[in-house]
C-alpha cells in the first residue's frame, strides 16, 4: 500500500494558527511539505514551532488576509524561504453572525473581505507564481455547509462561502492548461464555534476528557476532530490528485462526500413565453413539487452529558 508523500513540495496555509488550519498545516508538514504558516497573531509562530519541533520545515508569516499585498507576502515568503510554491490552502476566516435586520455594513464587509476577497487574492497570487514555475500546482479553497445550503444568521458568511465554491469551479477551468488543480473543501469538525452550538453542549466534557465523540455525531452530523479533516488536504495537495479539479468535497467525522454542481430541478416550456398567470398555473400543477428547502438539515441528537 502506497503512502502519499509531499516531499519537495512547498505549501502556504492561511489562518493556520489554530483549529482546522493548524491541522492542515501540521498534516502537510508531516507528509513532507515545507509550510508557510499564516495567522493574524502569535498563533502562527506557535504552529510553526509545533511543526519544526516535530522535525518538519515551517516559517510563520503574520498578516491579515484580504488585501493583495498580504497574498503577495505569503507567496514571496514561500519562494524566499523554500524556493517555490506548490500548494495554496485558503483557510483564513472570521465570523460576524447576526440576522439580516441587525447586520451592519462592517459585519458584512469584514467577512466578505476576509473570506471571499482573501480567497481571491491568495488564489490569484498563487496562480501567477505557479504558472511562472510551469510545473503545475494545487490550490485548495475552503467552503462550508452554510455556503451550500444557507444558515440562519450568516448571510455574510454563507454568501462568501457559496462564492468561494463557484470561484474554485471557474478557476479550475482557467488554470487547467497550466496543470493547476483548484478544489473546494467543505469541512465540518469540533471547533470553538461548534462547541458554542447549544445542541452540542453535552459533548464538551466528552471532548475535554479526550473521549471519542458518539457515533451519531461522527456519522450523522459529520463531526470529528479537526485533524480528521486534514487527510483530504494532503490528498488534494498530492500528485495522486492530479485528475481531481473543480470539485466541492465535504469531510468530517466518518463522512466523505462529493457535492453536486447546481442543476435545474425542474423545467417547463411554453411556446411564445410566459406571463404571470401561466407561471402561476404551471407552478401549482408541476413546478411546486421541485421546491427545495433552505438551511443545513441534520437528524436530531439525543445527547446527555454522560454519553461517551
Amino acid at each position: 500500500m502506497s503512502v502519499i508523500g509531499l516531499e519537495g513540495k512547498v505549501a502556504v496555509v492561511t489562518g493556520s494558527g489554530r483549529g482546522l488550519g493548524q491541522a492542515y498545516a501540521v498534516a502537510l508538514a508531516a507528509a513532507g511539505a515545507a509550510v508557510v504558516v499564516n495567522d493574524i497573531d502569535d498563533s502562527a509562530q506557535e504552529t510553526a514551532k509545533l511543526i519544526t519541533d516535530a522535525g518538519g520545515r515551517a516559517v510563520a508569516e503574520t498578516v491579515a488576509i484580504g488585501p493583495s499585498e498580504a497574498a503577495r507576502r505569503l507567496v514571496d515568503r514561500a519562494v524566499s524561504e523554500f524556493g517555490r510554491i506548490d500548494v495554496m490552502v485558503t483557510n483564513a476566516g472570521v465570523l460576524r453572525d447576526r440576522v439580516l435586520w441587525k447586520m451592519t455594513d462592517d459585519d458584512f464587509d469584514l467577512v466578505i473581505e476576509t473570506h471571499m476577497k482573501g480567497t481571491f487574492t491568495c488564489l490569484r497570487a498563487a496562480a501567477v507564481r505557479m504558472r511562472e514555475q510551469g510545473e503545475g500546482g494545487r490550490i485548495i479553497v475552503v467552503g462550508s455547509p452554510a455556503g451550500q445550503f444557507g444558515n440562519f444568521g450568516q448571510i455574510n458568511y454563507s454568501a462568501a462561502k457559496a462564492g468561494i465554491v463557484t470561484m474554485a469551479r471557474t478557476a479550475s477551468m482557467e488554470l487547467a492548461r497550466a496543470h493547476i488543480t483548484v478544489n473546494a473543501i467543505v469541512p465540518t469538525a469540533w471547533t470553538q464555534m461548534t462547541a458554542s452550538i447549544p445542541a452540542y453542549e453535552p459533548l464538551i466534557p466528552i471532548v475535554e476528557a479526550g473521549q471519542p465523540l458518539p457515533f451519531e455525531v461522527r456519522h450523522d452530523h459529520a463531526i470529528g476532530m479537526p485533524q480528521e479533516c486534514a487527510g483530504l488536504i494532503v490528498f488534494l495537495a498530492s500528485d495522486e490528485a492530479a485528475g481531481v479539479t473543480g470539485q466541492a468535497i465535504g469531510i468530517g467525522g466518518d463522512k466523505l462526500t462529493v457535492y453536486s454542481h447546481p442543476s435545474e430541478a425542474a423545467v417547463a416550456y411554453l411556446d411564445g413565453g410566459w406571463d404571470a398567470d401561466s407561471i402561476e398555473a404551471e407552478w401549482e400543477s408541476k413546478l411546486s413539487a421541485s421546491q427545495q428547502s433552505s438551511g443545513v438539515s441534520l437528524p436530531p441528537l439525543n445527547l446527555t452529558p454522560t454519553d461517551g
